[in-house]
């Protein structure tokens, strides 16, 4: 294994059981949520936290619009883009791709959980937001450090869609 592979290796490990333990501690903290009887509030309160969890997409799509604007890659066409334009644009692109992966894990999950279970709405968009902080700001510092976020974000969404197709399953 190069030294590349195990900076890698050790960020996606360290993100894996760091998403494990905060999803666990913010589920059994969160109060349990009052008036979610029905499939429609629980999907309504799915819906709301997908708002929050769109904070780090929507930091990501105005940094690589005022990035852009206010420099030489105004016109995108030219290949004038910085590094860090770059950067942030590969960022945004996968929190495309994450948030498309946890919207579909927690609006299949919302109909089929109890209202206690629905703790695990605001446990994920927590740790969702916060690892895609870590993600970002991890690949401003080098592409290699972007492994705990992108690991903890993929992980989260693998459990959600997982547990989804379980309950449907059921």
């Amino acid at each position: 294994m190069t030294r590349d592979q195990r900076v890698v290796a050790t960020g996606a490990i360290c993100g894996v059981l760091t998403m494990l333990a905060a999803v666990s501690a913010l589920y059994w903290l969160w109060p349990t949520p009052a008036g979610l009887g029905g499939m429609a509030e629980r999907i309504g309160y799915a819906l709301q936290g997908l708002v929050f969890a769109a904070l780090p997409l929507l930091a990501m799509v105005v940094s690589v619009g005022n990035s852009r604007a206010l420099g030489e890659a105004i016109d995108p066409t030219l290949g004038k883009e910085s590094r860090a334009i770059d950067i942030d644009r590969r960022a945004l692109i996968n929190t495309v791709e994450q948030f498309a992966l946890l919207s579909a894990g927690l609006l299949a999950l919302a109909p089929n959980l109890s209202a206690g279970e629905m703790r695990i709405v605001p446990a994920a968009v927590t740790v969702f937001v916060v690892a895609r902080a870590a993600f970002w700001i991890g690949y401003r510092i080098h592409p290699l450090y972007r492994a705990a976020g992108m690991s903890a974000t993929a992980y989260l969404n693998v459990g959600l869609i997982g547990w989804a197709i379980w309950r449907i399953a059921m």
